[in-house]
């Protein structure tokens, strides 16, 4: 009985020590305005189809539509004028947000 008191009490004193000795996140983030963040986001660079969206798509549709595929004759995912053409309809087996956005983007550029 003594010994789990003991053992109690130890534990209580260091995890009262380490909760004081925590470091703000706030004093070790820069200070960013949302106009910043803006001005970064709208300069970034252009997609590229070919190392950023056909991978993208390789990885969720290369059993139909890439070469060897049976929707390829129709539809070849490896050209940048079918995704042009397909534009948001390609949502419909497309479901993460992040890999949308970048769908959008591509197609938002001329």
């Amino acid at each position: 009985m003594r010994t789990e008191l003991l053992i109690l009490v130890l534990f209580v004193s260091v995890s009262s020590y380490s909760c004081s000795r925590t470091i703000s996140v706030t004093s070790l983030t820069p200070n960013v305005s949302a106009q910043e963040v803006v001005a970064v986001s709208t300069t970034s660079s252009r997609v590229d189809f070919a190392t950023q969206v056909e991978p993208l798509l390789r990885s969720k549709c290369q059993g139909c539509h890439f070469s060897g595929g049976k929707m390829y004759d129709k539809l070849p995912f490896d050209r940048p004028e079918t995704i042009k053409r397909l534009g948001t309809k390609l949502f419909t087996r497309i479901h993460d947000e992040n890999d949308r956005k970048l769908i959008r983007e591509f197609l938002s550029q001329e």
